[in-house]
């Protein structure tokens, strides 16, 4: 039976994301505490792993509670920040990290999400294990840690979630909470760097590109894809489910779409 595996938060953009066991879904329609935080350079530009490399190199920790993240770098050096008291001592920091004079943003209305006007990105835990069998050296939770989803499905098969995106594709809900499928999610360079040490796998997309065309599921609209360099699916929350919360362990029901927007 379909069910929610994991559920994965990014509190700040770019950097590591941390497991949770239940999230409401905003008003907005993004997952609480996802992307609530983000680091800005002067020019206003956002610092990610699109960006530098260097997020590779700093682990993260984060409580959601209290607001305490936890930094360390690659040699040892541990900070702890209090980002609901102390942001500007973290922003000196993270200033002094990346040679930039960098400013720490909060958005607890939406987050700092790439797609502003969609939700929650989606793929099954199947999809991970065969991402993962393509490269030599690669585990799931690497493939896991590489491809950022928010929600993860087992008990489905792999690319089970391309079905949801395309002309007249079907919506789902989990344990009552409407999601529609609404594009799949284009690659960047990120997926193909190592989460730690930012490493690159050589001829990743290359062989991502091969093996995705080989594998690509019948239930799919092909026409929903402008390449193959795609996974996982970014959805939307109808306003119906806004407000409602999703826990791991809650049962995934495909649905037609227009009963999720209703």
């Amino acid at each position: 039976m379909a069910r929610v595996e994991r559920l994965r938060v990014f509190p700040i953009k770019g950097l590591d994301g941390i497991d949770v066991e239940t999230t409401p879904v905003l008003e907005g329609g993004t997952l609480k505490y996802d992307r609530e935080f983000a680091l800005f350079d002067a020019d206003g530009n956002v610092i990610n792993g699109k960006r530098t490399e260097r997020v590779h190199e700093l682990t993260t920790d984060f409580d959601p509670n209290s607001g305490a993240l936890w930094v360390e770098t690659p040699c040892g050096d541990t900070q702890q920040f209090d980002l609901h008291a102390e942001r500007t001592r973290a922003e000196r920091w993270f200033s002094d990290c990346f040679d930039l004079t960098v400013t720490l943003e909060r958005d607890t209305s939406l987050g700092f999400v790439d797609r502003r006007e969609l939700g929650p990105s989606i793929v099954s835990t199947a999809t991970l294990e065969t991402v993962a069998s393509w490269f030599d050296r690669l585990t799931v939770e690497g493939a896991r840690r590489r491809f950022r989803a928010n929600v993860e499905v087992s008990g489905v098969p792999a690319f089970w979630e391309d079905r949801f995106v395309g002309e007249g594709a079907p919506a789902f809900e989990i344990d009552g909470v409407p999601v529609d499928g609404v594009t799949p999610c284009g690659r960047c360079v990120v997926p193909q760097r190592h989460p730690d040490t930012g490493e690159s796998i050589p001829e990743f997309r290359e062989r991502f590109v091969e093996k995705r065309k080989e594998t690509f599921p019948e239930w799919a609209d092909d026409d929903a894809f402008d390449h193959y360099y795609c996974s996982m699916i970014i959805a939307r929350v109808p306003q119906s489910g806004c407000g409602e919360t999703i826990d791991v362990g809650d049962d995934v029901r495909t649905i037609r779409s227009e009963s999720a927007r209703a």
